[in-house]
């Protein structure tokens, strides 16, 4: 059985395009929001607690109200999936340390280089040669990253570093999603729930550690007494609901592969928008031709995947093209 309750097969194209339109809204969204908290609540990682913690309420109490269905808890479930939740984690922990010092258009550029990084791993394991085609749109939209960096005033080699860290972990969970949610028959709302129940005490240990805790709540005490904050606070809890539902959804449905694709087509929008929007963005010319060449490398991937995708034919459902050995 498919997660969603679908059957074995071809999604639907509608179901296809739903979701993957969703993630895409959601992760534009969510950027903004993140950077538009983080520039006056530094405390990322105690962010990303309350948006885990916020998750695992909502899931529970929508299931206690009879609003959504899961399975009971299973511990051999909750192993498999420690992975996805640590790479997950790390994903967003640093790429919401990277917004401190990365403005946005640069944040998305940087973000780009993901499907590099899933190519790379797709051919390592053993996923066969990308086409010339793939090969040139990745080379295009790394050299524009290159080239925009070189320009870019506000350069932050923390933030840039956090930044290219992030895209590794977000490569390893992507493929993790995909393989948890087409083995085990995972609803993109139980694959949200264990996320979070895993995540919880694994960041409560880190924001102790790291002395974050208990500062960073008598912090977050002082901002909450401005209105404007608490609404962009409690969007970002909420969108943060969305993007997690939106990106499990996107994956299982369609694939990891799809799900990067819809990133770098956000991405044009994003990167637009970035320039008139939260501010931090220094033009220069050597800047926006790199984030023009980064942008069109994105479009002419998803292009060139998405005929490469049309030519292939339809022999097997995607869980037997992805698991031909089972």
């Amino acid at each position: 059985m498919r997660a969603m309750g679908l059957e074995a097969g071809e999604p639907s194209s509608f179901l296809s395009l739903s979701s993957a339109f969703s993630y895409g809204v959601a992760s534009m969204a969510m950027v903004f929001v993140n950077k538009a908290v983080i520039m006056q609540y530094v405390h990322s990682m105690t962010l990303l607690t309350l948006q885990q913690l916020a998750t695992a309420l909502f899931i529970h109490f929508g299931q206690v109200l009879g609003m959504s269905k899961r399975k009971d808890l299973s511990i051999a479930t909750a192993k498999k999936l420690l992975p996805v939740s640590i790479f997950y984690n790390a994903n967003v922990a640093f790429a919401l340390a990277s917004l401190k010092g990365v403005n946005i258009p640069m944040y998305i550029a940087i973000k780009r280089l993901t499907p590099l990084a899933v190519l790379v791993s797709g051919f390592l394991r053993g996923k066969g040669k990308p086409s010339t085609q793939v090969s040139l749109s990745v080379v295009c939209t790394a050299l524009g990253v290159l080239v925009a960096a070189l320009g870019d005033f506000s350069f932050d080699l923390y933030g840039y570093s956090m930044a290219l860290i992030s895209v590794f972990f977000q490569t390893m969970y992507l493929i993790l999603v995909e393989k948890s949610g087409a083995d085990d028959g995972l609803s993109s709302m139980e694959l949200m729930f264990y996320n979070s129940i895993l995540s919880i005490p694994f960041l409560f240990f880190i924001i102790v550690a790291t002395g974050e805790f208990p500062h960073s709540l008598s912090v977050l005490s002082e901002k909450t007494a401005s209105a404007s904050f608490s609404v962009i606070l409690l969007i970002s809890l909420v969108m943060g609901i969305v993007l997690n539902y939106t990106m499990f959804w996107c994956t299982i449905v369609n694939s990891a592969l799809t799900t990067t694709i819809v990133g770098v087509l956000k991405g044009v929008g994003s990167t637009t928008l970035g320039f008139v929007v939260l501010g931090g963005v220094k033009v220069h010319a050597l800047n926006v031709t790199g984030l023009v060449i980064n942008t069109f490398g994105g479009v002419w991937y998803s292009y060139a995947k998405y005929t490469q995708k049309k030519k292939l034919p339809r022999r097997v459902a995607p869980d037997e093209e992805l698991h031909p050995h089972k």
